[in-house]
């Protein structure tokens, strides 16, 4: 028997690699709700939008069920279509990439820079041919892309550049906020993302336009809703497109209302725990954490170490997992997986990525943690990869 039973003690609590807070406060916004004869399309989503885009540095924003109905959104809006290509880059969660499908385009998949696993402006260069659209700038882990080198390609072409946010609100890109930095910026509101509605997202933007545009498409094509007909009298609709049930209810717009009062005090939480992280990981020569450009400040979604060649990475991993770490993999190359390889995509389109992705594991990182919880995760990896 293991002498922490012997003594008494209680084996340590399994520490996931991500968690939200939920407080009271946010309880009784949702009770309120609950309570206000307005469950969905109600006076919650459009003051969510407001305070969020404002938030953020936007002038409008747009809430819908997911960060994905966001990306898809912001296709239509932009007017992706079949026989476009438009650039992703390979390291993502899918739907940065099945966002272009949806609307019958081709993702074209561009490498990363190894020591960030952002987006290389230099593999996008090379892929932009007249069929290009638009360009996914995901600020992965946290990071803003380099946006200034993307604007350089993409405006001379009339290429959009669509911002996959969803990891980096609160970020900062050369001073200018993450959010204002691109045509349509989408965030993600999932429970170990920075704030939470249980599920949500939110596309920004300047472009009224635009934004009337994802408005109506995130409720099916019609230009109007149950509160904007009750309050006019009027019971006729018209549905000018084929759009998708995207809507996010009041209910949810309340939990983030709440919660975005707390999103600067998080987005410093996790800052701090990566200080912590980078000092504890600097005598750890086997795990080296992501780069941060020294122009940009990290939102910190997510920590990210890349382990030295010749590291069995999944050993590490079970080895993490066994001793309490909720240790994940962030992420494999969109096209490796097997819907991808269905429609023709093949190992080798991005060297630097498929190399990443062999390397690289993701630890615990959300706002509650302490200084122990950190100094346990170190423990746990320098064990892991002795």
């Amino acid at each position: 028997m293991p002498d922490r039973e012997i003594r008494g003690e209680a084996e340590p609590a399994f520490l996931p690699y991500g968690r939200q807070e939920i407080a009271d406060v946010d309880i009784k916004a949702v009770v309120e709700a609950l309570v206000s004869g307005w469950l969905t399309t109600g006076p919650r989503v459009s003051e969510f939008e407001q305070a969020f885009a404002a938030h953020i540095g936007a002038g409008e924003g747009v809430a819908v069920n997911s960060g994905t109905a966001a990306l898809h959104c912001a296709m239509r809006a932009i007017g992706v279509g079949a026989g476009d290509d438009v650039i992703v880059p390979a390291i993502t969660f899918a739907a940065s990439a099945n966002a272009v499908l949806y609307e019958g385009a081709t993702p074209v998949f561009a490498d990363i820079e190894p020591d960030t696993l952002l987006i290389d402006p230099a593999s996008v260069a090379a892929r932009i041919t007249p069929k290009t659209r638009a360009i996914v700038a995901v600020d992965y882990a946290g990071q803003p892309a380099d946006y200034d080198a993307l604007a350089a390609l993409a405006k001379p072409r009339g290429i959009r550049i669509i911002a996959d946010a969803c990891h980096a609100p609160g970020a900062v890109y050369k001073g200018r906020a993450t959010g204002t930095l691109a045509d349509i910026s989408c965030f993600s509101f999932h429970p170990v993302k920075h704030l939470t509605t249980c599920e949500g997202g939110m596309a920004v933007t300047d472009d009224a336009g635009m934004a009337a545009h994802m408005r109506r498409f995130r409720n099916h094509g019609i230009g109007s809703d149950h509160r904007s007909r009750e309050a006019a009298g009027a019971h006729a609709y018209d549905m000018a497109e084929l759009g998708f049930n995207y809507r996010l209810p009041d209910v949810q717009c309340a939990l983030g209302l709440a919660q975005l009062k707390r999103l600067s005090g998080w987005v410093e939480a996790r800052q701090r725990i990566a200080r912590l992280y980078d000092d504890a990981l600097a005598s750890l020569a086997e795990a080296v954490p992501l780069k941060t450009h020294s122009d940009r400040t990290n939102a910190h979604h997510l920590y990210v170490v890349r382990l030295m060649d010749g590291i069995d990475r999944d050993r590490v991993f079970s080895r993490l997992r066994a001793d309490g770490i909720g240790a994940n993999v962030h992420y494999a190359p969109v096209y490796l997986h097997s819907h991808y390889a269905k429609l023709g995509y093949k190992p080798g389109l991005c060297p630097a990525a498929e190399a990443a992705s062999r390397q690289i594991i993701t630890l615990p990182m959300f706002p509650a943690m302490t200084e122990a919880d950190v100094r346990r995760v170190v423990g746990a990896l320098t064990r892991a990869t002795a």
